[in-house]
């Protein structure tokens, strides 16, 4: 508790340590209700950075850390592997060979390894295959009370673990009895079309401007824009061609007009050999450098909202709704598989409920 004084001060919100895998690195984000002292206080800190995705600080998940902010000590990364014992290799091995066998994307691939050796880890010489549900739920209280590891966090390591017992063991039943911690329900946030507007004309470059404006115009992850190949684009069609997807699914999009002869310069411009997008010798572009020109334009824009790249994605289905598109059209643009998924927009873009007055200003 004193070292968290230090980072506070006397008067603080609740601080929230959690440590976690962001951007394929390990890191120990800072959570806490806005609070400016303490704002200010995290910001000082060694290597602090704003995760506009998380809505929190960060820092490297590293020893010194660990020891400032009272978490219990813990290797990261490589080493943690390296300090499986030898009673949970083998599970270990047969763990990461199902995963790949079952062709499960190189990003969930790496979260459920880290998150199922955080437990081989703890166990030491323990065989894993020898736990039951009663042991399991006992370590996923540890989870939640000791390492305070928020809901999705857990969520995400409930799954590792459940994985090995249901895929590679074969245990169905084991997770019957152990509850799931209820999950936020946060709402998408959005960027209003004159804000929009304003970032485009900010953004100067030719090939920064064209990405932002197909991410917003064709309501496009990050991850599409950067894996987009020149051969993708049909301008005859007016069609995109979004291969592989999330849940490795295909699906077209539809080419903005407005949008073909920015298309037709940065060509002639830049040339692109195999992605639409290309870094240095032909590289495809990183999804954090597609963030970065992101966030620069936010700022150039100066729209103060902490708001990631995704929220184009967001922010074209709620414009979609808000015009009179039907739901369903636009579950099929943005690639949901459930319906509920894209419901969530209807939160957002109440224009009904908006044309309300509150019974104030009928006094006023």
């Amino acid at each position: 508790m004193a070292e968290l004084q230090k980072l506070t001060g006397n008067i603080r919100p609740l601080v929230r340590f959690e440590p976690a895998e962001h951007q394929h690195k390990a890191v120990i984000f800072i959570c806490f209700e806005y609070h400016p002292p303490t704002n200010q206080k995290v910001k000082q800190l060694a290597g602090a950075r704003w995760s506009h995705t998380k809505k929190a600080w960060y820092v490297s998940d590293n020893q010194f850390y660990r020891e400032k902010f009272g978490l219990p000590a813990k290797p990261a990364g490589k080493e943690v592997l390296a300090q499986i014992q030898p009673e949970n290799q083998p599970a270990f091995k047969i763990y990461i060979e199902t995963l790949q066998l079952k062709a499960y994307s190189g990003s969930t691939i790496r979260t459920y390894r880290n998150e199922f050796a955080q437990l081989l880890y703890l166990l030491k010489t323990v065989p894993v295959a020898t736990l039951n549900s009663e042991k399991l739920r006992s370590y996923f209280l540890y989870c939640t009370n000791t390492l305070k590891l928020s809901e999705n966090t857990l969520h995400s390591r409930i799954n590792a673990v459940k994985f090995y017992f249901e895929q590679v063991l074969h245990r169905e039943k084991v997770f019957f009895e152990i509850p799931r911690p209820k999950k936020q329900a946060q709402l998408p946030k959005v960027i209003s079309q004159a804000e929009i507007k304003k970032l485009f004309e900010v953004t100067k470059n030719l090939k920064h401007n064209l990405m932002l404006k197909l991410c917003y115009g064709m309501g496009l992850r990050v991850s599409e824009i950067v894996n987009l190949k020149v051969t993708d684009i049909d301008s005859k069609t007016m069609q995109v061609f979004i291969e592989r997807a999330k849940g490795k699914k295909d699906r077209y999009a539809n080419l903005p007009l407005s949008i073909l002869e920015n298309l037709r310069s940065y060509y002639k411009a830049y040339k692109p050999v195999k992605y639409l997008f290309e870094g240095q010798y032909t590289a495809q572009y990183s999804v954090r450098s597609v963030q970065q020109v992101f966030y620069n334009g936010m700022r150039k824009a100066k729209i103060n909202k902490t708001i990631g790249i995704h929220g184009l994605r967001h922010s074209f289905a709620t414009h979609l709704l808000e015009n009179g598109t039907s739901i369903n059209f636009i579950q099929q643009l943005l690639g949901h598989n459930d319906i509920k998924t894209t419901l969530r927009y209807t939160h957002v873009s109440q224009q009904s409920l908006k044309k309300i007055k509150s019974p104030l200003d009928e006094i006023g």
